[in-house]
């Protein structure tokens, strides 16, 4: 690690709390850039120094890292006037780490390139769990010198680095792997459904598909959430239904026909339109159940039955 590179931080939300504390940890000089102080204030006190401007976060910063949560924060933040592109310095480097669509991300990219500065696509796969235990992973794309040289920050937060080529591949892997993640939800809610009509319990199914042919980490992950049915949001109906758009757009501008992505998407739009935008996106479960008129009496009592 250089002791002496200096990390700029935008964007100190869910993910990027823990994610720049274990940079904190690791023994960077760290600032950041967040306007609710509420979002900074943990990191601030382990730390951190305060920029109360992208002026002042790029002037005390070797690299800046972006984590924020769409295309619209990541274009004020690197096109519009008086923002990245025009303060960041050849030798710099901008670390971008948000599911944001590959068609921005190349945009960004093209008006760095022409300022002599270095972007390197970073989107990550965890949660805040594995964020603040260091052991996301994440997918790297653009130039190589510029992925090695900030690597030792990423090991601060990440257990796996996947460097994937010079463009826009780190996105493109993002999308793959959000379209399965919510594809997950989907087909586990249909297929739980299924068996609580034949009188299974969904703590036996999980259980089982648990130690089955089928199981993910994902699943495990969300196995006590779906049990107790406590859909407290750790990735909600409305953040899939963003990266579902964005999946869904990059496959129209390349011409990828994706049937199911298109009908999973609108199985999110009914969750929402039901009032569930806020909730985790595996509450698809109980959209099913009631499709398949199982109203939350029915479900219940389907759960009492291994006490029987």
């Amino acid at each position: 690690m250089s002791e002496t590179l200096k990390v700029g931080w935008a964007g100190i939300g869910k993910m990027g709390a823990p994610m720049s504390r274990r940079v904190l940890e690791n023994g960077y000089a760290l600032s950041v850039y967040e306007p609710l102080p509420e979002n900074r204030a943990s990191v601030v006190a382990q730390g951190a120094n305060v920029a109360h401007s992208l002026e002042d976060l790029v002037e005390a910063s070797d690299i800046v890292i972006l984590t924020i949560p769409n295309d619209e924060v990541l274009r004020q933040l690197t096109l519009a006037p008086s923002t990245l592109v025009e303060l960041l310095k050849p030798g710099q480097i901008l670390v971008e780490m948000s599911t944001v669509s590959p068609e921005l991300s190349a945009e960004v990219a093209e008006a760095l390139h022409r300022k002599g500065v270095d972007y390197v696509r970073a989107p990550v796969s965890g949660s805040t769990i594995t964020a603040s235990s260091g052991l996301l992973s994440v997918m790297v794309s653009g130039p190589e010198q510029a992925y090695k040289k900030v690597e030792p920050v990423l090991a601060s937060f990440s257990a796996k680095r996947f460097y994937l080529g010079e463009g826009e591949q780190a996105r493109y892997l993002k999308l793959v792997l959000n379209a399965l993640v919510g594809a997950t939800a989907a087909l586990l809610g249909e297929a739980l459904t299924l068996g609580l009509k034949g009188n299974l319990t969904v703590e036996t199914m999980l259980n089982v598909i648990c130690e089955s042919a089928v199981s993910s980490p994902l699943i495990a992950y969300k196995r006590d959430l779906l049990v107790n049915r406590n859909f407290d949001p750790a990735f909600s109906v409305s953040q899939m239904m963003k990266d579902f758009d964005l999946i869904l757009g990059a496959a129209k501008s390349d011409h990828v026909p994706m049937y199911l992505a298109s009908m999973i998407r609108q199985q999110y739009e009914a969750a929402f339109a039901d009032g569930l935008a806020e909730k985790d996106f595996f509450v698809l479960f109980e959209q099913y159940e009631r499709l398949a008129g199982l109203g939350r009496e029915k479900a219940a009592a389907s759960h009492t039955l291994k006490a029987i």
